[in-house]
């Protein structure tokens, strides 16, 4: 044998063995969420990775936690790399799965969307933010993700609490604020409340909405118009009053929502917290000293919320039919089941068989908003960077470094550059 032939031999092969170390690397699945472990999303999705499993004992499946601003900050560069994952759970909206969609860093699930049935489980209202035209913007173009629950902002509440110092659930924000005030003059701080997340932007936006009607949103939301500040000038002003007179701490701004301020409520230190379904499981598991529940803080109509994050298949996604076999799963009945009975705000689950009280009420609430055309979406959304600008911008008001006049200042401009360009 010449040297030729042992070359020729010794280059096949290479190739075998690296076809051999690509088929292994293709039979791992890679799957990243930021839903936390004790929520329901993220229990359901586990016993749905164990079903894939089941299906597929030749695959490993791995698995990685994420945090939601790891993704927030650092999704671009991350679907841009040869780190993506073959799956992944991604904030909706313009500033976020718009982003990565407008660069072309996902795949298009349109055709998977039909041939799978999924058109039969979600109707256009629970796919409005799956769709991103060229600009990133929602509600139009190609179908990039696909949600599988919903969530929403609502109002938490201490039942043993209120009914200790004579507070009835409010149904106008001028008995929300009579409430405030009656438990500040009992000593107790009545709102839990986190400025290092998303915990303050929440409750900003939602009193942004008290004062806005569906025009506003519509062009808040589609950047159709430059921004009108006048809900957001009433929620700064209602922020800086409601420091002033201790309703919320000024220690606040130390705090994150999750992780911080949803453990004063937990622990029965604060009567109400503002917040979204994601602390349900959270909750359900930890407060065993009082009875708790939730309402729905009170708007004219909107209130903070939408369809839950989406799953995502990246472009670079070396396992595409996995993953659309693990959205098959947990979209299927029996995971929707699973979900709800955990608590979940499930997209297709069976009423009927929701046996959990936490599932239950947040069918109704959701339904209570949902059936009202009222789902205001988030304050981040419309442009990228918006969520880091609003945390900072809302640390000021509440350790009073920005008047509300200057924080509708920094809001109006980074929207009517980004407005502008559409």
């Amino acid at each position: 044998m010449n040297m030729f032939s042992k070359l020729a031999i010794s280059a096949g092969m290479s190739l075998l063995l690296a076809a051999g170390v690509a088929q292994a690397q293709s039979k791992t699945f890679n799957v990243w969420w930021f839903e936390l472990p004790d929520t329901p999303q993220a229990k359901a999705w586990t016993k749905a990775l164990e079903t894939l499993k089941a299906k597929h004992p030749d695959i490993t499946i791995n698995f990685e936690q994420k945090t939601f601003e790891q993704l927030q900050k650092a999704g671009s560069l991350i679907l841009n790399s040869d780190q993506a994952p073959d799956l992944l759970e991604y904030n909706k909206g313009n500033a976020t799965a718009g982003l990565v969609a407008s660069q072309g860093l996902l795949t298009p699930l349109d055709d998977q969307f039909k041939s799978r049935g999924w058109d039969k489980i979600l109707n256009e209202t629970n796919t409005q933010l799956s769709k991103y035209d060229a600009n990133g913007i929602y509600g139009s173009g190609p179908m990039i993700g696909v949600p599988t629950y919903a969530e929403f902002v609502s109002v938490f509440y201490n039942i043993d609490m209120f009914q200790a110092n004579g507070v009835k659930v409010p149904t106008t924000l001028e008995e929300f604020e009579a409430a405030l005030d009656t438990f500040k003059k009992k000593g107790i701080t009545p709102l839990a409340y986190g400025t290092v997340d998303s915990n303050a932007q929440h409750l900003l936006y939602t009193l942004a909405l008290t004062q806005a009607d569906d025009t506003w949103v519509k062009n808040y939301q589609g950047l159709k118009a430059p921004l009108d500040t006048k809900p957001f000038l009433f929620a700064a002003q209602k922020i800086v009053d409601w420091v002033s007179k201790g309703y919320i701490s000024k220690d606040s701004t130390g705090l994150k929502g999750t992780g911080g301020a949803d453990n004063l409520f937990s622990s029965g230190k604060s009567p109400m917290f503002v917040s979204g379904t994601w602390n349900n499981g959270n909750f359900a598991t930890n407060i065993k000293n009082f009875k708790w529940s939730q309402f729905v803080f009170p708007t004219p109509k909107y209130s903070t919320g939408s369809t839950g994050n989406l799953f995502m298949v990246p472009k670079s996604s070396k396992n595409k039919d996995l993953a659309y076999e693990f959205i098959d799963l947990v979209l299927g009945k029996e995971n929707q089941n699973l979900d709800a009975n955990l608590g979940g705000v499930a997209i297709a689950a069976d009423p009927a068989v929701i046996t959990d009280e936490v599932g239950k009420r947040n069918v109704e609430l959701f339904s209570q908003i949902s059936g009202k055309g009222g789902l205001g979406l988030y304050p981040d959304w419309p442009v990228p960077g918006y969520y880091e600008l609003l945390i900072q911008a809302t640390t000021g008001l509440v350790n009073g470094s920005t008047t509300p006049d200057q924080f509708v200042a920094r809001l109006k401009k980074a929207y009517d550059d980004v407005q502008a360009a559409q």
